[in-house]
């Protein structure tokens, strides 16, 4: 199966990278040369430092980079038989890439979202009626290369097919799919961010700080990573993103800590170049 993936940030590059790893012929699409050229060199160090190769034959992961051929038109995508969006988590940005690829791709070409917040029905309405049958989440988790499992969420119109289709690739590349029901922040982040926001408030109450509230989610809950590391790692300016749509579909409980908000607004939001929780920057 030839794949297609766009967006190569750290979830795009390492879906398009699994996919070459189980010795899939891949697509990947960004808009700039810099940018791909960036996330080839990052799966170059993923598979230098033998990451994925507990995952996968080391005789496949050493040809992998050789599988992916990365793209700046959308129109390399008309011959893929499934292509995955993993685009910035916005819904103006995600519509406009559906409606494109809704045109270039095959009819019967797979389309798939890795959002990890909006809910599928609502991206589906931005293909025609008849791509809806063919679109479903699969919602992936970082690193992708090591994280196993991956949210599948059907829409309103996936064909029960297509379903069972895309759940039998996802674990012929080695992940675990598992059904979700199409919700806003399906499973696994309304779990999570309830976890984040009340660790955000403990620290705002004084009860402990955020390298001792990791150190207890690590040794005593059996987490194998804190909540403020995760944080730092994926940016508290996602994690606030994320908490808003929460609280619009589900209220009071989901409500974004105000030092979270401050914090964010300050730029200390973590990642590789600004301060987070419990370094300078992650570079």
């Amino acid at each position: 199966m030839k794949a297609g993936v766009v967006g190569a940030g750290l979830m795009g590059a390492e879906i398009a990278l699994v996919f070459a790893l189980a010795g899939h012929e891949v697509v990947l699409h960004d808009r700039s040369d810099d940018a791909l050229a960036g996330a080839i060199d990052r799966l170059r160090g993923i598979l230098e430092k033998g990451v994925a190769w507990q995952f996968y034959a080391s005789e496949t992961a050493g040809t992998a980079l050789a599988r992916i051929e990365p793209v700046t038109t959308l129109a390399a995508m008309a011959d893929c038989q499934m292509v995955t969006e993993a685009v910035h988590e916005s819904i103006d940005i995600k519509a406009a890439l559906l409606g494109a690829l809704d045109e270039i791709c095959q009819p019967t070409c797979i389309l798939a979202s890795n959002t990890s917040t909006l809910t599928i029905s609502t991206l589906a309405g931005f293909l025609t009626p008849k791509r809806r049958a063919c679109f479903l989440g699969t919602h992936y988790f970082s690193p992708v290369s090591r994280m196993k499992l991956v949210e599948v969420i059907p829409c309103f119109s996936t064909d029960a097919a297509v379903v069972n289709e895309v759940t039998d690739l996802l674990a012929e590349i080695g992940k675990q799919p598992i059904r979700i029901k199409d919700v806003a922040g399906f499973a696994v982040n309304r779990m999570l961010h309830a976890l984040l926001i009340e660790a955000v408030k403990l620290v705002e109450e004084g009860v402990a700080t955020p390298a001792d509230l990791d150190a207890a989610c690590r040794l005593g809950l059996g987490h194998p990573i804190g909540p403020f590391a995760m944080m730092d790692i994926v940016t508290s300016d996602l994690c606030l993103q994320v908490q808003e749509i929460l609280y619009d579909a589900y209220g009071e409980r989901f409500r974004p800590p105000a030092l979270l908000k401050q914090r964010v607004a300050a730029g200390y939001t973590g990642g590789r170049e600004k301060p987070g929780w419990l370094a300078k920057s992650r570079e």
